[in-house]
């Protein structure tokens, strides 16, 4: 295969609510090993409870988890090259899970609701869909694919 590439894919989990997604993501992101998990706007049961459950599982695995309020401060801050919103509703282009394209220094952010993006939020990044996928299969499947497709490409 050549020589490989160490690439930066950071994983985020935006406008969630549920406490069982955002344990779901985490273990997920982990289980793949990534080293982090970011999680923007939490609200509800997720912000109460969801939150520190994910950190417990972080210290455990010794990972880490970043939690902001917004989907723009998590971009502000790690400046990525390339932001993908995974958005079927809004998708101009698709990912190929089993040649996902390459960026070094990717954000893969996942809506953790059940709308889509707003376009305020579509305009920080570029949606892309799922190729195959047919219809909406939710976050924590969307992340399985494409966090599995990805993983092979971490240091």
């Amino acid at each position: 295969m050549g020589e490989e590439m160490e690439v930066k894919i950071i994983p985020v989990i935006h406008n969630i609510s549920s406490v069982q997604k955002l344990i779901d993501m985490a273990r997920l992101s982990f289980g793949f090993g990534y080293k982090n998990i970011i999680i923007t706007k939490a609200y509800g049961g997720a912000a109460q409870n969801g939150v520190a459950e994910v950190f417990k599982i972080s210290l455990k695995e010794n990972k880490g988890v970043v939690v902001l309020p917004d989907l723009k401060d998590v971009i502000d801050l790690y400046n990525p090259k390339k932001v993908i919103l995974i958005d079927k509703e809004n998708s101009k282009d698709e990912i190929d899970i089993v040649n996902p394209p390459v960026n070094n220094d990717l954000m893969l952010v996942f809506n953790g609701s059940d709308s889509s993006f707003s376009p305020s939020e579509i305009s920080l990044g570029e949606p892309y869909y799922i190729k195959g996928v047919k219809g909406k299969i939710g976050s924590v499947a969307e992340a399985a694919l494409l966090l599995y497709a990805y993983s092979k490409f971490l240091a």
